[in-house]
């Protein structure tokens, strides 16, 4: 029996993904889980397994094409006669193999509503202007053919200056008056189009704009122009940091994973939101839903473009678990292997430019939170200790933020906070 596999919805919703690599052809042998295909949906690259046993029949979408969910991929005639596997057969196979981390369900303990009040309504007693009536079109002459004009006359001035006959115009004006730019477009010969010069094929390069780009450059459009962002900067002596991170690196339970600087301000952006809750909060029109678990997120540069995973429930985790599962995260989504859920449910982000040879910038907020941190590049700097001047490890930290959410006041609170505690990693421990 010939039976399809329809495209599943592999993420939240998702309505297309592109066909990355098959890994069967036509007349192969399948087995049940078998991986046949590489999906790339807007959000992470997905294995797909086969839900039946048999032999390919055909491929019905090739390598690069863009398939809408429902739509069938591949036929396979299978061994043995039955039933087509549901959709929510169809949907667990998928669900089985790629990991899912299922997202925190908000629970009326975690999270906090409160009013929002923003901007003026309209005054009390102010009244409407009526709308202007629009002017009563000139008196219609007549030329010598008999012909109605509607022109004011600098217009017919114009005309008669440039030889050009009213009575062949078709007026663009109000009422259709003929208007100076009738009367000089009549009196411009027109010209044949110049062919435009194209350029050599090896001088211009065109990229689709599709799959994980597509998104993110969606979601940075929405963000920046729906949320009001401010940025504030800071410098920081990170010295004390440097040393504790050389420090773990020497402790038992951090040998088999990587620290970095980077594990110490997730840590003290984690211990701030817990000090500072309307920092990891989202804005829900007329509430504003205050977080009380953090989902931390970790913008990552790939081969597709930016994505931004995030560690579920940082706030619960140990210093050691959260190094590997900063480390784990981090390789994921390098690899493109990242879990759907996993790219989802994100409540304040980190984005680690210093990796670049950056010093700052102005981030733009994930989409849904209230904050995001950028963390610059560490640099040998002078610095004033103690009324001595020193070479020390600086930094620059730079928060934007939502201002409906989180005021000048609050956002340099949290950013004080945050290069407090990587200036003395005690007050780390203190505030934790």
């Amino acid at each position: 029996m010939r039976r399809e596999f329809k495209l599943p919805d592999v993420g939240e919703g998702l309505t297309e993904a592109e066909i990355v690599k098959w890994h069967v052809a036509a007349g192969d042998a399948v087995k049940v889980n078998q991986i046949i295909v590489e999906i790339e949906t807007a959000k992470a690259v997905v294995e797909l397994p086969c839900p039946f046993e048999g032999t390919v029949a055909s491929l019905l979408a090739t390598e690069g094409d863009t398939v809408d969910v429902g739509s069938p991929i591949i036929a396979v005639e299978t061994v043995a006669d039955g039933d087509a596997p549901t959709p929510a057969e169809t949907q667990g196979l998928v669900e089985d193999l790629v990991p899912q981390v299922p997202a925190p369900e908000p629970e009326p303990a975690r999270e906090e509503r409160q009013p929002v009040l923003v901007g003026y309504g309209v005054k009390l007693g102010a009244t409407k202007r009526r709308p202007r009536k629009s002017p009563a079109p000139p008196p219609a002459a007549r030329n010598g053919t008999g012909t109605a004009v509607l022109a004011k006359p600098p217009v017919r001035k114009l005309a008669k200056d440039l030889g050009v006959d009213l009575g062949t115009l078709h007026g663009t004006g109000p009422h259709g008056s003929i208007t100076r730019d009738d009367v000089q477009a009549a009196a411009t010969p027109v010209r044949a189009p110049q062919p435009v010069a194209q350029p050599a094929p090896d001088r211009e390069e065109h990229i689709p704009v599709k799959g994980v780009r597509k998104a993110t450059a969606a979601a940075m459009v929405a963000s920046a122009f729906t949320a009001p962002h401010v940025t504030e900067f800071l410098q920081v002596d990170v010295t004390e940091t440097m040393n504790a991170v050389r420090r773990l690196r020497e402790l038992p339970d951090f040998a088999e994973v990587k620290v970095s600087p980077l594990l110490l301000v997730a840590k003290a952006l984690i211990t701030a939101v817990r000090r500072y809750p309307m920092a990891n909060a989202s804005w829900a029109g007329d509430t504003i839903v205050v977080k009380r678990y953090v989902n931390l997120g970790i913008a990552a540069a790939t081969e597709r473009g930016l994505i931004v995973p995030n560690v579920k429930d940082a706030q619960a985790l140990s210093l050691p678990e959260l190094a590997r599962e900063l480390a784990g995260l981090t390789e994921r989504a390098r690899a493109g292997r990242c879990a759907p859920a996993e790219l989802t449910g994100g409540t304040i982000t980190i984005t680690n430019v210093g990796v670049f040879g950056v010093d700052a910038g102005t981030p733009i907020l994930n989409p849904g939170e209230a904050a995001i941190l950028a963390f610059g590049q560490i640099r040998d700097l002078p610095w004033v200790v103690d009324g001595q001047l020193a070479v020390r490890k600086v930094t620059t930290l730079a928060l934007s933020f939502d201002h409906r959410i989180v005021d000048g006041e609050l956002g340099s609170y949290v950013l004080r906070d945050v290069g407090a505690m990587l200036e003395d990693p005690l007050r780390l421990l203190a505030w934790s």
